[in-house]
């Protein structure tokens, strides 16, 4: 294969050097049978005092096979690396849609409760897609995560260095503490709401119980969910840092949790099956998805802008290799999340119309996989990416576990939460 490649890229080039050697042969001809002598005597000379040149050939060889391997590992990798690509974001809206649950109960809002028990069925996916993304990630080792591969660490003094943080074991437990909060929370939060449904109208305990743990959730999340992009996500590239990126994942993930949120209800009011959902509340979810895909951009300029622009060596090769090799991807990625849904939703009158949102919904949905796509790919698979088998095959197996787990969780408990102290206000809402 690269051979072939090197032929189609490099003809042109051989071509020319050719030439050049040709015409160099003739002029040597045309010299006399006294400078042919001198250089045959001087090429002798040269040989024996200089065996490396003997073995300038062998060393070509040798940089053309570790080049073969290379590719080669970095074709191996792809099939991991859209698993995990795959996995992570549908575990990433899951848990952008758990933040959202705790904010809404931490600020007692009331206009969101006669949305909970989708949020709460979306939420049901966490737990096991969030053990499968730490699953794929041990499993597939130094296919992923460079830092695994105890050769590379023995010869890289900067992984070295971080060895205390980025090891096997310490990134397992990490990732298992992770999932035992936000799981431990959602586990609770859900229960405490079921409950609030059964318990007598005066009686409010369990509405405060999911107030205070929710507003102590928010701040165990802010603090795991940096860490867990550092861990999942940023030291693909162990190099590699910015002191932005936990905001930056953030914000990818709470704008998808809350655009499935409102695909989700669209769905189920076009069923007949959420009748107390009005146009005010679709208008609400349309317009926190306008607002966050502008912080998300936002957030992707400053990481951008201040990394570029200073132009520090080991920050700046994040961005030369994504802007060289994934061209398109890269910035395609900013008018799928930010020009695209800018310009659907700045209008307050179609936030309300709900094909306008499940379109820009969709567009969104899948900008944000080619963002997680953009953050994976270069430090796995190089410039060999493509959006092929590998890739749609992984999308379709976790759509359809996500899919599964949720309307299963869906069809557990009635749609409104009756009992909560703010239903009424929240089904009377309007903007």
């Amino acid at each position: 294969m690269l051979a072939d490649e090197h032929a189609h890229h490099g003809a042109a080039a051989h071509h020319s050097e050719d030439s050049h050697h040709k015409a160099g042969h003739a002029s040597h001809d045309t010299a006399n049978d006294d400078g042919k002598a001198h250089a045959a005597m001087i090429h002798s000379e040269h040989k024996a005092d200089h065996p490396e040149a003997a073995g300038h050939h062998k060393e070509d060889h040798h940089h053309d096979d570790e080049h073969a391997e290379h590719v080669l590992h970095q074709m191996h990798n792809r099939p991991y690396a859209a698993l995990y690509v795959a996995a992570f974001f549908f575990m990433m809206i899951s848990l952008g849609v758990l933040a959202f649950y705790g904010i809404q109960y931490a600020a007692q809002a009331g206009w969101s409760p006669v949305l909970f028990r989708v949020m709460e069925a979306i939420t049901y996916y966490l737990l096991p897609g969030a053990l499968i993304v730490l699953a794929i990630g041990l499993w597939a080792d130094d296919h992923i995560f460079i830092w695994m591969d105890p050769e590379v660490v023995a010869h890289d003094k900067l992984i070295q260095g971080k060895s205390g943080w980025l090891n096997k074991t310490w990134f397992a437990i990490r990732g298992l503490i992770f999932i035992a909060g936000w799981s431990l929370y959602r586990y609770f939060s859900r229960k405490f709401s079921l409950a609030q449904d059964l318990a007598d109208i005066n009686d409010n305990s369990n509405f405060k119980k999911n107030f205070r743990i929710s507003a102590a959730f928010l701040v165990f999340y802010i603090y795991t969910e940096s860490m867990m992009s550092w861990d999942w996500v940023m030291s693909v590239d162990p190099h590699w840092f910015s002191t932005l990126f936990g905001w930056y994942v953030f914000a990818s993930m709470f704008v998808s949790g809350i655009t499935v949120i409102a695909l989700i209800t669209i769905y189920l009011k076009a069923k007949g099956l959420m009748e107390f959902v009005n146009d005010s509340h679709l208008h609400d979810l349309a317009k926190f998805m306008f607002g966050i895909s502008v912080f998300w951009t936002y957030l992707w300029f400053s990481q951008f802008m201040l990394i570029w622009y200073a132009n520090i060596p080991e920050e700046v090769t994040y961005f030369i290799t994504r802007i060289e090799d994934y061209n398109l991807p890269f910035f395609g990625m900013l008018i799928l999340n930010f020009i695209f849904p800018f310009l659907v939703l700045m209008n307050s009158d179609y936030k309300r119309v709900p094909w306008f949102i499940v379109m820009a919904g969709i567009v969104i949905l899948f900008g944000h996989y080619i963002d997680v796509f953009n953050m994976i790919m270069p430090a796995t698979v190089g410039d060999r990416w493509f959006i092929g088998l590998p890739e749609l095959s992984a999308v379709a197996l976790f759509l359809g576990l996500f899919l599964l787990t949720v309307f299963y969780a869906l069809s557990k408990a009635p749609l409104l939460p009756k009992g909560n102290p703010f239903i009424k206000e929240s089904e009377q809402f309007h903007y």
